[in-house]
């Protein structure tokens, strides 16, 4: 592909603070590539992807995300371990430090836009020291037209500096990475840390407070698709539980697998103009549409690649949070504009590791909420140090990372719009069953698959309430049959066969849900309460 951008255009970083610095102003992915290449900071594969190491920091770091306290924020941020406070004179000086440490050297700057619906499009300026981090900026942001770059003044500011490295005596820093967001001078600062997640992270959280806040617009932590007769579909879900993988559906349209709005005029849109997709154990035969993504302009990150350039996607030996981002239009089947209508079905995906919840099951109104507000997935052995039996994880609108205001505030504004489009809602379980992880295998995607395809042709939809089982411990409505689904599948505790032994599981995480749920008790109302799954019977 050409560059579809000048390269020699004067750019001055001075205005940012970074003196004397060489500007590399929108360059193409192949000339991002080939820098890559030149500086040994990445090699090609085969396929033609560009695969990079990030360093020490193969994930997100939770607990180095920062905000700053000030007017904006002070009053409407949900403070706590999530959103932990930074002070703004300490961001000054921080951020001087960091410009400072860029002054002088090859700087890549970006320019682009999050949100596909132009009513809440959002200018993103992108400076980076590293030209792979500013090839995932152009993988994941949407790419403006030439023309529309010539009066370009940038709503928010990300300054990445993975080279950088905090003091956290001076610094006011837990350690020497730190994302910090600062509201009030629009700019998302980066340092420490080479995980190109935190960049497309920090303004999906900045639009998790602009877009509520001021838009009246729900932003949302999922994929979505739309098929033939333009009904949309939704699926939330933490990392690891199927989001990217179930949106991206030969038969339907993807609009986006990761980051969504949903706004006041009833529509859905993309944040972004990329995915950024787990390749964990990825193979042709499973995910098609995402292996063939894997070419020239993909980045693979911390992948095991052999002396052909061949990758090995089930070597986890670096981390399991291998990944590639690739452009959307690398996918063939997509949704152009990426926005979609009101939608009619929900997905809430968990990757139940202790194997009791239904492969699929419908939820009522108040189930909904409660189960958004909770966020449930599970942990299995092995993925952290400690782990050693699964853990039940519990994260607030399944994305309670990147919420900067109260869970209470996006579940209300996602009720009003289940309710308001009638849309149906489903649990779909693609973890376990036949017993806990280290016992049981895990969900077949053939079978998730057909389940998610029953609820889209409308077959589960048209079964009377006697077809459906009512979950003795969670309270969930499960389908006794299902196109392309063995009937035994359908229910968790046949899978078993060791009623007790399910039954104490199944109530253990119950009583996981409800510990959970007690610090949201103040700000849920008795329908949502009694959305949540019974107390312990043993």
């Amino acid at each position: 592909m050409e560059s579809l951008y000048p390269t020699t255009k004067t750019f001055s970083l001075k205005n940012y603070g970074i003196k004397n610095a060489t500007t590399r102003y929108q360059l193409s992915p192949e000339e991002l590539e080939k820098q890559t290449v030149q500086k040994g900071q990445g090699v090609v594969t085969k396929s033609g992807a560009l695969a990079i190491n990030t360093g020490e920091f193969t994930g997100r770091s939770p607990k180095d995300r920062f905000i700053v306290k000030d007017k904006i924020t002070e009053d409407k941020v949900w403070w706590g371990d999530i959103n932990i406070p930074f002070e703004p004179d300490a961001f000054d000086k921080l951020y001087d430090k960091v410009t400072a440490y860029l002054s002088g050297k090859e700087i890549f700057v970006r320019d682009s836009y999050a949100c596909a619906d132009p009513e809440y499009r959002l200018k993103i300026r992108v400076i980076n020291e590293y030209p792979w981090s500013n090839m995932f900026a152009y993988n994941m942001f949407i790419r403006p037209e030439p023309k529309e770059l010539d009066d370009f003044e940038p709503d928010w500011l990300v300054v990445n500096a993975p080279g950088f490295m905090a003091d956290p005596k001076v610094d006011g820093t837990r350690q020497h990475n730190f994302a910090i967001l600062n509201f009030t001078k629009k700019i998302a600062l980066i340092g420490g840390t080479g995980y190109t997640g935190e960049i497309k992270k920090g303004i999906f959280s900045a639009l998790n407070f602009i877009l509520p806040v001021e838009r009246n617009c729900l932003p949302m932590h999922c994929s979505a698709n739309v098929g033939e007769e333009g009904d949309t579909a939704i699926f939330f879900g933490l990392s690891g539980t199927g989001k990217t993988t179930l949106s991206t559906d030969p038969n339907r349209k993807l609009i986006g697998d990761d980051e969504h709005g949903w706004t006041k005029e009833d529509t859905i849109f993309n944040f972004e103009g990329g995915c950024y997709a787990k390749v964990i154990d990825l193979s042709a035969e499973n995910e098609p549409e995402i292996y063939g993504a894997i070419k020239k302009g993909a980045i693979l990150e911390n992948v095991i690649i052999d002396d052909n350039g061949e990758v090995d996607f089930s070597d986890t030996s670096i981390t399991q949070n291998t990944r590639v981002s690739y452009p959307i239009f690398h996918i063939e089947n997509i949704k152009e504009p990426s926005i979609g209508k009101n939608p009619k079905n929900i997905f809430f995906l968990t990757a139940d590791a202790f194997g009791v919840l239904p492969p699929i099951s419908k939820l009522t109104p108040s189930q909904a909420a409660y189960h958004f507000m909770s966020g449930y997935t599970a942990k299995v052995a092995g993925t952290e140090a400690g782990v050693v039996e699964p853990q039940p994880s519990f994260s607030a609108c399944f994305g309670a990372p990147f919420m900067p205001l109260h869970p209470a505030k996006y579940a209300e504004m996602l009720i009003k719009k289940m309710k308001d489009a009638g849309v149906n809602v489903w649990l779909v379980n693609t973890g376990w069953t036949g017993g806990p992880y280290g016992v049981g295998t895990r969900m077949k995607l053939k079978y998730t698959r057909a389940m998610i395809q029953a609820v889209l042709n409308g077959d589960l939809g048209l079964y009377n309430y006697d077809d459906y089982h009512i979950h003795s411990v969670f309270g969930v409505a499960q389908p006794r049959k299902c196109p392309g689904v063995p009937t035994e599948v359908l229910s968790p505790r046949t899978t078993w066969n060791d009623d007790e032994a399910y039954y104490k599981t199944a109530f253990k995480l119950s009583n996981a849900f409800r510990e959970n749920f007690k610090k949201f008790e103040a700000y849920a109302n008795e329908e949502i309460r009694r959305g949540g799954p019974q107390r312990y019977a043993f």
